[in-house]
């Protein structure tokens, strides 16, 4: 895959979407984990990124390009993945259901006090 801007929220979301449909994917330990402590099936971690938007970019973290990708399950469950945006591979970091007190909503975090 050749290199993107990871700052251009469109064409990582693009690259996101054809690693994913290349099946070039990598779940990490951790992200598995998270994955079996909320009950989060594949196919429902596939659904949500197939549908996925960026809530959050961190084109200058310190252990590479990521991003927030929020979307919703086929049956309308939300998921929130942190993964890599610049990597041959699609690694997905951690998964989980976006949840009070931590977030307002699915896509709006708690106000800091």
């Amino acid at each position: 895959m050749e290199e993107i801007d990871a700052t251009d929220l469109q064409g990582v979301l693009r690259r996101i979407l054809a690693q994913v449909e290349a099946e070039n994917i990598r779940i990490t330990q951790h992200s598995h984990q998270e994955m079996v402590e909320e009950g989060i099936t594949i196919d429902e971690l596939l659904e949500a990124i197939a549908v996925g938007q960026i809530l959050e970019n961190y084109p200058e973290h310190r252990r590479g390009a990521c991003c927030l990708l929020y979307g919703l399950s086929r049956g309308d469950r939300p998921i929130h993945i942190v993964c890599t945006t610049a990597q041959p591979a699609f690694i997905i970091i951690t998964a989980y259901e976006p949840k009070p007190p931590r977030w307002m909503t699915p896509t709006q975090r708690e106000r800091e006090k």
